[in-house]
């Protein structure tokens, strides 16, 4: 065995894997909110600032061990990013593009429900 890196701690428990279940330029839906948005970034777990966090009410706070995405939003009022956990996301059913000014910069075309990422985003 080598002196450098000891046996793990058989006591650490590693955090459950969870899978995303919505992709980069898949069209969501916010559960509670009346807003749809255009996935452009997943975190695996919660990675936004604790301040952030603790300013969502307790009773609708979600865990932070799922999945996160980051949105190119709009309501019927405007568009903005929003970062929202998998819990309060669903597929969007509505087969119409997202009106966001940001699309075009990171998105090719909207084809079959779902936005193409442009080629120098993609890695």
């Amino acid at each position: 065995m080598d002196k450098h890196y000891p046996l793990a701690d058989p006591h650490v428990t590693a955090p459950p894997i969870v899978h995303a279940r919505f992709s980069v330029g898949q069209i969501v839906r916010h559960r509670l909110f009346d807003f749809r948005g255009v996935v452009f970034d997943i975190d695996p777990v919660f990675a936004n600032s604790e301040e952030w966090y603790q300013a969502i009410p307790e009773s609708v706070r979600p865990s932070k061990d799922q999945p996160f995405y980051h949105l190119l939003a709009e309501n019927s009022d405007s568009s903005y990013i929003a970062y929202v956990s998998q819990q309060n996301l669903l597929a969007d059913t509505d087969a119409a593009p997202v009106d966001h000014p940001a699309i075009s910069g990171l998105f090719e075309d909207f084809r079959d429900g779902r936005y193409q990422l442009r080629r120098e985003h993609r890695h």
